[in-house]
């Protein structure tokens, strides 16, 4: 099924692709992506540390995640985007519901692409800010 806020060319990577194993197990949904800017969100449950707070990793695969098909929507056909650097600051605990990240370029290269990812809880507070460096090459 397509989802109406996702390009149709992005649509079926997608589909023939998917987010990958981790983002899957981790239950990570693309609400909407184009090269301005890619939605997903994510379940607190199940992505904790034993305080019960969504733990710091779970936010860094879901930066990574969105960031990641941001820069391989921007390479595209025939180019692969791979994360060279990540880092996240943590600003606000989150104990339940789900986190929404969305990824917005800072820099859309020819080799590198840099992206700021915000992830917010249901209430709308800023929950982390990440920043991801890929770069772009030939596909292999």
């Amino acid at each position: 099924m397509t989802t109406p806020s996702i390009d149709p060319l992005i649509q079926t990577l997608l589909e023939q692709r998917g987010p990958g194993a981790l983002a899957e197990r981790m239950g990570i949904e693309v609400t909407a992506a184009s090269i301005d800017r890619v939605v997903a969100r994510m379940p607190v449950e199940g992505n904790t540390q034993p305080y019960g707070l969504l733990n710091g990793g779970a936010s860094a695969v879901l930066a990574e995640t969105i960031g990641s098909l941001h820069a391989a929507i921007h390479a595209g056909a025939g180019r692969q985007a791979v994360g060279v650097d990540i880092n996240c600051t943590h600003h606000l605990g989150v104990r339940e519901g789900f986190v929404t990240a969305t990824s917005t370029p800072l820099s859309l290269g020819k080799t590198v692409a840099s992206l700021q990812i915000q992830i917010v809880n249901d209430a709308g507070a800023l929950v982390c800010t990440s920043r991801l460096t890929c770069i772009i090459r030939d596909a292999r």
